[in-house]
């Protein structure tokens, strides 16, 4: 038995929650990927992975031999890297996990550019609203909008930064008040993240001046075209990523209001920041993505 191969494919049966998923994955027969875990379990004469015909579940030997068998194929990665990722050319297999909409919108219509100044570069994008554990998710960098949440295992470097905009339809705003102070938002529906457990807030900013605004609303979600869309329906008023809305306030269909106070929601900030592994610094890979986001980031729009 290929060990190395074994571990690999015991690892993304986890990951994948299945034979047949971690199979199509992997790119081979999903009997093969069967086959090898078995005999895993046999060498080791211990039961990994509980099977039905409707999903697989890591026993507890499993999850603790899952935890060793992620940390050893990351250690060849690492050290295959030490190798090919420090020279003058990125190459290999970077991964990137990215916020969903960031991703789509802001990323994705631009990644071609990357792939095109790095022909040896290969680029797996995650897309996850969730802070997610760069280590046990194989992860190389994570780019992630406002605070995060940091410790000395990871690097935190700070690229860029995006203003979150109160906007509304015009639709929704006919027959209202002008909007001219953030306290009147209290009479609105508000749209607003389910970020968190306690009621929301946002915070707004002008000179010395500080408020905050316990907000209501009848929709909250995690996800920001969710709060975008309701926005666009005339549903309320949302707080809103610059580069998530600016294309809809240029068309009219949505209004920027309060737009002489920085707004935030809670207490996060608007910093965009790139995370990595101290072990990444000096990556070839990892530096030729944070160059890209610069680029990005910083052309108008």
């Amino acid at each position: 038995m290929d060990k190395m191969l074994a571990l690999k494919m015991f690892v993304e049966t986890v990951r994948s929650a299945g034979f047949s998923a971690a199979a199509r994955r992997l790119g081979i027969a999903t009997s093969s990927v069967t086959r090898m875990v078995t005999a895993l379990e046999s060498e080791l004469g211990a039961v990994l992975l509980n099977r039905n015909t409707r999903n697989v579940s890591v026993t507890e030997a499993g999850e603790r031999y899952y935890a060793h068998a992620v940390a050893i194929l990351k250690a060849i990665e690492e050290a295959d890297a030490t190798i090919t990722d420090r020279g003058s050319e990125a190459r290999g297999r970077l991964s990137a996990s990215v916020p969903v909409e960031f991703g789509r919108r802001v990323i994705a219509p631009r990644l071609g550019r990357l792939l095109d100044r790095h022909p040896a570069l290969e680029i797996s994008l995650i897309l996850s609203d969730e802070i997610i554990d760069l280590l046990g998710e194989r992860a190389d960098v994570a780019v992630r909008l406002g605070t995060s949440m940091l410790n000395d295992d990871v690097v935190s470097l700070r690229i860029g930064e995006f203003r979150r905009w109160v906007v509304a339809s015009p639709e929704y705003l006919a027959g209202r008040d002008r909007l001219v102070h953030p306290e009147q938002l209290v009479e609105h529906d508000c749209l607003t993240f389910a970020y968190t457990t306690t009621e929301p807030h946002w915070s707004f900013r002008k000179g010395d001046e500080r408020i905050r605004v316990d907000v209501r609303g009848r929709l909250r979600s995690n996800n920001a075209d969710i709060l975008r869309e309701a926005a666009l329906a005339g549903r309320g008023v949302a707080l809103l990523s610059d580069w998530l809305v600016g294309e809809d306030v240029g068309k009219g269909l949505l209004r920027h209001l309060l737009a002489d106070y920085e707004a935030t929601p809670g207490n996060l900030s608007s910093a965009i920041n790139v995370l990595y592994l101290p072990n990444h610094r000096g990556s070839r890979r990892v530096g030729a993505f944070i160059e890209f986001l610069r680029e990005i980031i910083g052309e108008p729009g």
